[in-house]
């Protein structure tokens, strides 16, 4: 169980009281180009599609829908007379040209018909462990074997109750090795911004231990050490649920859990796996913590004294998406709801850290580590707490963000007012 170990403190949140290394870089950007933007929904029910991919064809630009269903994308002048690919799982794909693009478009999405052929019945496994199995064999052959260099967009927040606390914000690039060799990737900060509210947080200051690498870990293919291991596989139960489709692809929904007989906190979830290829599309999945004890041992690295803290909720997300045969790492989602009890007080307060990053761009790279050593984080760096360029609304520059939620773009209305006053 040591790997298990290691992912919950590499990959999660942790307390700590005041005071880490911080690490902050500002870049100008000045390429020209054209910004979109648009609303993704259910053409039925007409409820917002969450972690929308939309990109722009005939290129490795990109982002996500927000909690909203909201995208905004940034498009460079000699893609001006392009196309937007908009899909999400379940749905039918859909193509518009950017020149039909109005401020606040909703796109609708039709969801697919899954019913299976007599074909596709006869054709597929009975046993679900192997797909799993057979899925995390192909790393080699269905991802890139090359060094990439990706450039993503990176938000951690930190909410008590239902108010925002802490909001970081970061441009990175992902020097991403090879997927059939064990070195592990390179995160190099370009731009970052952050706020904390220490007042709301009390005593305690929530950090992400890590910060873009916690997301980077759940590429479960190319780190599957952190979750399924030759040594946790067997106490795994897995099973088929429905099958869904993506870009009229026909796609495995494996739904997995930890035995019964197994007291050790796993994973539980659903894995979604190309029924053709193999390669693993889209996962979902939490941590079990029914067990306080433990759960708080592996997720709690420093605590006050007198605070007793234990998650309450967790749930991670990864996507990826796939370009000329190869599959790569896309974007993931990490939320965790923690419960803090002060010996003494009557009432306990509850954090929900959140964190999530989204590649914008990406291009294969002849160089096999970063060259601006510098400015390359390590897994133990925590992002700056300047709130410099939160009243800059050019901060970003050409850059690809992920539209932040209505509470963050509250939040941040609220940061602006208050260094204007300042």
């Amino acid at each position: 169980m040591k790997k298990l170990s290691y992912l919950s403190t590499l990959m999660v949140f942790a307390l700590f009281l005041f005071g880490a290394n911080t690490l902050n870089a500002q870049d100008d950007t000045k390429e020209q180009f054209t910004e979109i933007e648009g609303k993704v929904i259910d053409a039925e029910t007409h409820n917002d599609l969450i972690f929308a991919d939309i990109v722009l064809e005939n290129s490795n630009i990109s982002t996500v829908s927000n909690s909203d269903g909201h995208f905004a994308l940034k498009i460079p002048s000699t893609y001006a007379d392009g196309h937007i690919a908009i899909s999400y799982l379940g749905y039918e794909k859909i193509i518009i040209p950017i020149s039909d693009f109005e401020n606040h478009r909703k796109i609708s999405l039709k969801p697919v018909n899954t019913t299976l052929d007599v074909v596709q019945i006869s054709t597929t496994p009975k046993d679900a462990e192997a797909v799993v199995l057979n899925c995390l064999s192909k790393k080699s052959s269905l991802y890139s074997n090359k060094n990439t260099l990706m450039t993503a967009f990176y938000r951690e927040t930190i909410k008590k109750r239902r108010k925002n606390a802490s909001l970081s914000e970061a441009v990175v690039q992902i020097h991403k090795q090879p997927y059939d060799n064990v070195k592990s990737d390179y995160i190099e900060l370009v731009k970052a911004r952050k706020t904390t509210n220490y007042k709301r947080l009390d005593t305690v200051a929530l950090k992400l231990q890590g910060g873009p690498f916690s997301n980077l870990y759940t590429d479960m293919i190319k780190y599957p050490e952190y979750i399924f291991t030759s040594e946790t596989m067997p106490m795994y139960d897995f099973k088929f649920d429905k099958a869904t489709k993506i870009n009229e692809r026909l796609i495995y929904v494996i739904n997995f859990k930890q035995k019964a007989n197994i007291t050790t906190p796993l994973f539980y979830g659903k894995l979604f796996i190309d029924a053709e290829t193999y390669a693993l599309t889209n996962a979902v999945y939490s941590l079990n913590v029914s067990n306080k004890v433990l759960s708080s041992e592996m997720f709690v690295r420093k605590k006050p004294r007198k605070a007793d803290v234990y998650p309450i909720e967790t749930a991670y997300r990864v996507n990826y998406r796939t370009k000329d045969g190869k599959w790569h790492y896309a974007y993931s989602n990490i939320s965790l709801t923690f419960k803090v009890n002060w010996e003494g007080k009557l009432f306990n307060s509850t954090y929900t850290l959140n964190s999530e990053m989204a590649v914008t761009d990406w291009e294969i790279a002849e160089s096999k580590l970063a060259k601006n050593r510098n400015q390359i984080l390590r897994p133990t760096t925590i992002l700056t707490e300047k709130a410099s360029g939160f009243s800059d609304p050019r901060f970003w520059g050409a850059y690809n963000i992920i539209e932040p939620e209505k509470s963050i773009e509250s939040a941040i209305k609220k940061i602006q007012k208050q260094l204007k006053r300042t």
